[in-house]
């Protein structure tokens, strides 16, 4: 029983995974709160596909459930970059059509600081850009509301190994207001 608390004490005083946490690269808005980057290189961050009639699927092999209630449903599973280029989290993004209605959600989970919720609008501006509101996150990103944009920019170097091209999203964040009491 003293081996397994002086193990534990041991473990709390010298922890064996040190997460190395990057440095968050965020500026200040225009019009109030904080801006922060990240970006997703196509096809090198890309790290799941699931849709139905996939011809290449990613990972290989892996097969989309042929249920009637995922036929118009397309998830994505990507790593996703700070400014910097260096990969900070992962994101998930889910496209789906209810009827008349498109969906299209993102969830960014940052391991260091916690995960955002974001509901995009269906369809892009005209600039090319698809808003969305941060509906709700976790732990330090919790208190947290604001807004976040996406948007596709194609690879045009030429270059042979360039990628396609890559996501871009940019957070907006404001904390949220007080509770009047």
């Amino acid at each position: 029983m003293l081996g397994l608390l002086a193990t534990a004490g041991a473990l709390y005083a010298i922890p064996i995974v040190d997460h190395a946490r990057e440095e968050s690269l965020i500026s200040v808005a225009p019009n109030g709160g904080n801006m922060e980057s990240f970006h997703v290189n196509i096809p090198a961050d890309r790290i799941m596909i699931g849709a139905p009639g996939q011809q290449e699927p990613l990972p290989p092999g892996m097969d989309w459930p042929q249920d009637a209630l995922l036929a118009d449903v397309r998830t994505e599973l990507f790593k996703i970059r700070n400014a910097r280029d260096v990969v900070v989290g992962i994101a998930i993004r889910n496209a789906a059509s209810l009827g008349n209605e498109n969906v299209i959600d993102w969830v960014l989970h940052l391991p260091a600081r916690g995960s955002l919720f974001i509901n995009m609008q269906s369809a892009p501006s005209g600039a090319g850009y698809r808003t969305g509101k941060i509906r709700s996150g976790s732990r330090e990103l919790g208190p947290l509301q604001g807004v976040m944009l996406e948007r596709w920019v194609a690879d045009t170097s030429g270059e042979k190994d360039a990628p396609l091209g890559r996501i871009e999203l940019q957070a907006t964040y404001a904390g949220k207001p007080e509770p009047a009491q």
